[in-house]
């Protein structure tokens, strides 16, 4: 395994914050009083609950109750196993859900320089996404403003769901940042969980809530391309983490359908669905949610018909696969072949200043 992957670019790893405590000496002096006297402590992450099993393959916690949660062990685990030539950090720890924006702002800041201090000074093969915070565009922008000059930082990272569709014009002055340095914005699967993750409510168990972040991501996917985002933002790429592979002809034919029907509503998207998100939708490739027939896998990448839209990734620690199996198998070598170096490079290239 590791003589395929040698070289290639993780662009799905995620490191884990040990707890508030580790983000404290990131924050300035008021923020420190509020996390003592607002009792804080216990704030953690719900999308990926450190205790439930499918957060970490077993050998990757090494009897912790986190993995991932230092850059010796990610080294260890991803870098060094697979003898890749860098990776790129997706931190998630569920600073989206927070409603008072300030704070959230605050923390998104802590995190960033965490990143900074903890990880990407330590390994010059790791690059990062910056965290910003969803509830104001505003300061999102300040934020991503700020880590500007560090080439390290590649992305600008968003959950899949939050308060409003991505395509409406409140969230375009991210967009218009995120374009003017060179970065993607990368929408993890996730929801900052204040309005149900489904259109009919919400899920009882955690495989139905697992099923349905595919919904949201699709809605989002419409939104943009509705709203005429990459019309606006030409440059802009957007990355959609995890959200699966499968959905997307069929998504993309049903929407040409109807688009070629009541175009007039949306002039402005002047050519097909599909077009749009060749040229602008990247996707990662952990988990692949297709059966392992060759033939059906051929039939699916034909559809997409493009080699340029994977990128290769572990999603580590994150339970996906079994041993070294990191890349599904039978899939066409020239879709795995881009997806390990060449997309990762054209989507985001500010990597260049990292490897």
């Amino acid at each position: 395994m590791s003589d395929v992957l040698k070289g290639a670019i993780d662009c799905d790893v995620h490191p884990s914050v040990p707890g508030l405590q580790a983000l404290v000496p990131y924050l300035d002096d008021y923020w420190r009083d509020s996390v003592d006297i607002r009792g804080m402590e216990g704030f953690e992450s719900r999308a990926y609950p450190p205790l439930l099993s499918a957060s970490s393959r077993p050998d990757w916690r090494r009897g912790a109750i986190r993995a991932a949660e230092s850059v010796e062990l990610l080294c260890e685990d991803v870098l060094d196993r697979w003898a890749l030539s860098g990776a790129i950090l997706n931190c998630l720890y569920g600073v989206q859900q927070i409603h008072d924006e300030r704070l959230a702002a605050a923390l998104c800041s802590a995190v960033n320089s965490w990143l900074v201090e903890q990880w990407l000074n330590k390994e010059p093969r790791l690059a990062a996404s910056i965290v910003v915070p969803p509830q104001n565009p505003a300061l999102a922008v300040e934020e991503i403003e700020r880590r500007a000059d560090d080439r390290r930082f590649v992305q600008v990272l968003l959950p899949a769901m939050h308060d409003l569709p991505y395509g409406r014009h409140y969230w375009w002055p991210i967009y218009r940042a995120a374009e003017r340095l060179g970065m993607p914005i990368g929408l993890h699967i996730g929801s900052a969980y204040r309005t149900a993750v489904t259109a009919v409510g919400w899920p009882s168990y955690h495989v139905e809530d697992y099923i349905d972040q595919t919904q949201g991501m699709q809605a989002q996917l419409a939104s943009l391309i509705s709203h005429g985002v990459f019309v606006e933002f030409p440059e802009l790429r957007v990355v959609l983490i995890e959200s699966g592979v499968s959905w997307l002809p069929a998504f993309c034919w049903r929407f040409g359908k109807f688009w070629r029907g009541v175009r007039i509503e949306i002039p402005w998207v002047d050519r097909a669905p599909i077009d749009i998100v060749r040229e602008h939708v990247r996707m990662t490739l952990q988990p692949l949610d297709a059966p392992e027939d060759p033939d059906i896998l051929e039939k699916l990448f034909e559809q997409l018909g493009s080699d340029e839209m994977l990128l290769f990734s572990s999603d580590y620690p994150h339970w996906r696969f079994d041993g070294d199996e990191v890349i599904p198998k039978d899939l066409p070598p020239p879709i795995l072949n881009a997806s390990l170096l060449k997309n990762p490079g054209e989507t985001y290239p500010r990597l260049g200043g990292v490897r």
